[in-house]
C-alpha cells in the first residue's frame, strides 16, 4: 500500500471519529432535555486570573438541584451541582473583557454564594429571571447562610 493510500485512510477514520463525536454531542443533548428545563450556562470553574477559567455548558433543574454540564462533552453526568438551599444569589454584572469571547452572546455574569465559597455562573437574561425565580421558591427557613450561622 502507497503512503498516499494510508494518508487517505487515516483521514476517513478522523473523519468518521469526528461525525461520530458529533451524533453523540447531539443524541446526549437531545438526553438531557428530553424532562425540559435545560438553558445555555457557562460556569467558571477556575477564578485564578481575572476573565478567564470560564467553561460553556447547559444548565437543568432538576428538582431540588441545579445541574451543570459541559457541552463538549458526551458524560450524561453533571460535572456540577448545587443545591438550591446552599445558593444565594449576590450579584449580577455583564461580561467584560475576555469574558466576551469566553462567554455564550449577551450572558449576563452572576455570582452567588454557596457552601464551597463564591460560584460563578452566566447565562441569558430570560434563565437569569428563571434560576432567580427557581431560588427564591425555596422553602422558608432553608437559607444556607442562615444554617451555618446558628451553628
Amino acid at each position: 500500500m502507497h503512503w498516499w493510500e494510508w494518508l487517505i485512510d487515516t483521514a476517513g477514520v478522523v473523519l468518521l471519529l469526528a461525525l461520530g463525536y458529533g451524533a453523540g454531542l447531539i443524541v446526549r443533548r437531545r438526553f438531557l432535555a428530553r424532562d425540559g428545563g435545560t438553558f445555555e450556562m457557562s460556569h467558571r470553574i477556575r477564578a485564578d486570573k481575572p476573565g478567564r477559567g470560564w467553561a460553556l455548558g447547559l444548565g437543568r433543574y432538576s428538582g431540588e438541584q441545579l445541574e451543570w454540564f459541559r457541552v463538549f462533552s458526551l458524560s450524561p453526568r453533571p460535572k456540577a451541582h448545587w443545591a438550591r438551599t446552599e445558593l444565594t444569589f449576590d450579584r449580577q454584572r455583564d461580561a467584560e473583557g475576555d469574558e466576551l469571547t469566553s462567554l455564550f452572546p449577551d450572558h449576563q455574569v452572576i455570582v452567588c454564594t454557596g457552601p464551597r465559597g463564591p460560584v460563578e455562573m452566566a447565562m441569558s437574561p430570560s434563565s437569569l429571571t428563571g434560576f432567580q425565580a427557581w431560588l427564591e421558591a425555596k422553602p422558608p427557613g432553608t437559607d444556607w447562610n442562615r444554617r451555618r450561622s446558628a451553628h
